[in-house]
């Protein structure tokens, strides 16, 4: 029982918390929308392949058809055992705690003060022609840090949302980005400039304002409105 529980036990108890996080909705809180059929897929299959093992008789995985007894070592057997316990609580402890998004704390632990790169030259691209309507925050972020002409976009208005984090402006208005899930997530941010004081770090805003370029080619927002809201159900940006 202990064997099973370990391969296919686990496997199937995974396999539930996605079915149910995609049933909810709230699958995407920690992978790629685009992703979720896939994982659908392989938890189906996870589940098929649960039920198929109640053919098998309790220990026939061990019966290799060999007269002898295989013993196992004291300290292979204590690992097993801590290994397995380990993965039980974390298992089960996904399974009962409520899905949660990933935090301002670490978004700015993960901010390397580095170019962004999730977007490439079509954000860039667009953006010198003026099509940003669809921009977020993380093709911002890559324009912001790629311009080698900032006038060009002087003017542009912009109505964007994320959190609150420090920064070189007022404050930062900063997303979460993911290309597959949350383990590859990206901070991206943009300097916001509002002349009060910032909202606390983590508060959720929608910004609404102008792209300025200064003297020095620096690019900021300047805000018109700021609003204060509750986290999105999709906390992330793609």
């Amino acid at each position: 029982m202990a064997t099973r529980w370990l391969g296919v036990g686990l496997a199937a108890v995974l396999a539930v918390l996605t079915l149910g996080l995609a049933l909810t909705g709230r699958l995407g809180l920690y992978l790629n929308p685009d992703s979720t059929w896939f994982a659908v897929g392989m938890s189906v299959v996870v589940l098929i392949g649960a039920v198929l093992t109640f053919a098998l008789p309790l220990g026939a995985e061990d019966d290799h058809g060999h007269d002898h007894v295989h013993r196992r070592h004291p300290v292979a057997a204590a690992a097993t055992a801590v290994g397995g316990v380990a993965a039980s609580l974390l298992v089960v402890t996904a399974l009962v705690t409520p899905p949660a998004s990933l935090s301002a704390e670490l978004a700015m632990s993960r901010d390397i003060d580095a170019p962004p790169l999730f977007a490439g030259t079509d954000a860039v691209a667009l953006a010198t022609t003026g099509d940003t309507k669809t921009f977020g925050v993380g093709e911002w972020a890559t324009v912001f840090a790629t311009a080698t002409n900032p006038d060009a976009y002087d003017g542009d208005p912009v109505s964007l949302t994320g959190f609150v984090t420090p920064g070189d402006g007022d404050f930062d208005l900063t997303r979460l980005v993911i290309t597959h899930c949350v383990i590859d997530a990206q901070p991206a941010s943009i300097p916001i400039d509002t002349g009060d004081a910032a909202p606390a770090t983590g508060q959720w805003v929608t910004i609404t304002g102008t792209v300025r370029s200064a003297a020095d080619g620096r690019l900021s927002i300047e805000a018109d409105t700021v609003e204060f809201i509750d986290e999105p159900g999709d906390p992330y940006e793609y």
